[in-house]
């Protein structure tokens, strides 16, 4: 019996996610596995946009802004508990996405790229700006989301980073079924069929236009809520979060490990997460580092890494 690949993706995820912890030597590294976890679920969206759909952003984290925001001034100035800010940023995030991308969705390549930049500077430019509200480059302080404390009413007593891991794990987990779901069912196929060419997608009756505008509002609120999950667990938030460089990073991730693959950017997200850690010990050589293997991998790996080592993995076997 062949196990089908969306089950073998979920089935990898949940068992790294589940033995990981025994190989933790101290509590810190509980706050790095949620990073990657947060970061898995930014570059998932990426996968839908950019694996399927075949459309670049470079403006991502502006919704991760947004989405930050929302969990630091809707509990403050709406009085909404932090679970509901969290939805109330994706659904700004949501509806800016839709609003915006009917428009910019009409451009192509590095126009389309240029375009998506612009709005994520925009946002940004307002999160520093509005400082009555954001209190601009010093950051805001965020509310706890108030779900460790209840967990330990039932008995469940956990570290914060404990907490977070464990937290952010299942929501990837739930954005990557979500995903796979989609890349399985027939609006997946028509998004890869519009990835392979707008004019034949268009010729056999896909309506081009709308699946574009769906692939960049749900990827929005894939960004909107990993940057709620990040603000959260940091307590606190700066402008800086919906910056160009974290939007650089978001499709670095994806590509890296592999844009096609939900399972390969998750990878990717874990080896830009994690990569820096490693090389603390080549503080001065850090980046120079971590260049040489993005350039190694675009010359020699162009899938990305996951998805070009299980193809010679196969390749071997057979």
């Amino acid at each position: 019996m062949r196990l089908s690949p969306k089950l073998v993706s979920l089935s990898v995820l949940a068992l790294l996610a589940l033995v990981a912890p025994m190989f933790f030597p101290s509590g810190f590294y509980y706050r790095i596995g949620a990073l990657i976890f947060i970061n898995g679920l930014a570059v998932t969206g990426l996968v839908i946009l950019i694996g399927y759909a075949g459309q670049i952003s470079l403006g991502h984290a502006g919704f991760a802004g947004i989405g930050a925001y929302a969990c630091a001034l809707a509990p403050v100035h709406l009085g909404l508990p932090p679970a509901l800010a969290v939805v109330l940023g994706a659904a700004l995030s949501a509806g800016l996405a839709w609003v915006v991308g009917r428009p910019i969705l009409k451009l192509q390549g590095y126009y389309l790229a240029v375009a998506t930049l612009g709005l994520g500077i925009l946002i940004s430019m307002v999160l520093t700006n509005e400082s009555q509200w954001t209190r601009g480059p010093d950051g805001i302080s965020v509310p706890d989301l108030g779900l460790r404390g209840v967990l330990a009413d039932m008995g469940w007593r956990l570290t914060a980073g404990q907490f977070w891991y464990w937290f952010s794990a299942l929501v990837l987990f739930i954005g990557a079924w979500l995903a796979l779901n989609l890349h399985d069912s027939p609006t997946g196929r028509a998004l890869r069929a519009l990835h392979g060419s707008e004019v034949a997608a268009r010729t056999v009756g896909v309506d081009v236009a709308r699946l574009k505008l769906n692939a960049f509002v749900i990827s929005a609120v894939y960004a909107s809520v990993s940057g709620s999950l990040l603000a959260m667990m940091n307590r606190f938030v700066t402008p800086e979060i919906a910056g160009f460089m974290h939007s650089v990073e978001m499709v670095v991730m994806a590509v890296l490990g592999g844009v096609g693959s939900v399972l390969g950017a998750i990878f990717g997200a874990a080896i830009l997460t994690a990569l820096p850690q490693a090389l603390t010990m080549f503080h001065e050589y850090e980046k120079l580092l971590l260049g040489a293997v993005m350039i190694l991998v675009m010359i020699f790996l162009r899938e990305g890494l996951l998805p070009s080592i299980l193809r010679r993995f196969r390749g071997k076997e057979e």
